[in-house]
């Protein structure tokens, strides 16, 4: 039973239905259209946007955009952790991953790249660019990127690696496994181009003794 005591507004009725959550909530085919999107990387502000250029009545929100998504790629995970279904993937697709277990349990490094990337790396083997990351992601671990410049002048990430810490351990590992993946041992890159970080300095002159090292013009200016 639902009592009224008074049937007055003591606000003004709205004029549109956005930020409802029950009228923006997502029909069949609007959710398999988002599913869809999100399988090709779309971003969710472009997705919102398909939406509202597609359905005209749509009251969807970005939010809303944001956890129909959580919600998907947490029904494909199961009950699996992330780093799981990371490592699961890793092997769908084939990709070329290293890791470092502490225990039976835990992961503390991991290193991959693509396949594609691999070619690419013995055909562009140059100029190399390292530059390590951090607390710019949910795990707020260390991300060294390794980057090659072809001989047009374009660049392509070659491999990623989360280390646990920026000690030279880590960055020792992480740079021989790049070494490991050159098909002769004379494809080793002959210029290496990282930002002020000691401790990567060292390493490079360690794991690649007959490359250059160059600083980062960018990095120096912006004193990093």
């Amino acid at each position: 039973m639902l009592n009224v005591k008074c049937g007055y507004y003591n606000h003004d009725v709205s004029s549109t239905l956005v930020g409802n959550p029950y009228a923006g909530r997502l029909k069949f085919t609007e959710h398999s259209l988002l599913i869809d999107m999100t399988k090709s990387h779309v971003k969710p502000a472009n997705i919102l946007l398909t939406l509202k250029e597609k359905y005209e009545c749509n009251v969807t929100t970005l939010k809303q955009v944001y956890n129909a998504r959580y919600r998907y790629k947490h029904s494909i995970r199961g009950l699996r952790f992330e780093l799981q279904q990371l490592m699961l993937m890793l092997e769908r697709d084939h990709y070329i991953h290293f890791s470092i277990c502490v225990d039976e349990s835990k992961v503390s490094d991991l290193f991959w790249t693509h396949p594609d990337a691999l070619k690419l790396l013995n055909s562009f083997n140059i100029v190399f660019l390292m530059d390590s990351t951090y607390k710019t992601n949910k795990y707020r671990l260390p991300l060294l990127e390794i980057v090659v410049v072809t001989s047009t002048r374009l660049t392509f990430s070659i491999a990623f690696a989360f280390l646990s810490s920026e000690k030279q351990n880590n960055f020792t590992w992480a740079l021989e496994r790049l070494r490991s993946l050159f098909m002769t041992s004379e494809g080793g890159p002959q210029v290496i181009v990282t930002d002020k970080d000691l401790t990567l300095m060292n390493v490079v002159g360690i794991v690649f003794p007959e490359c250059y090292h160059l600083l980062c013009r960018f990095h120096i200016q912006k004193n990093v």
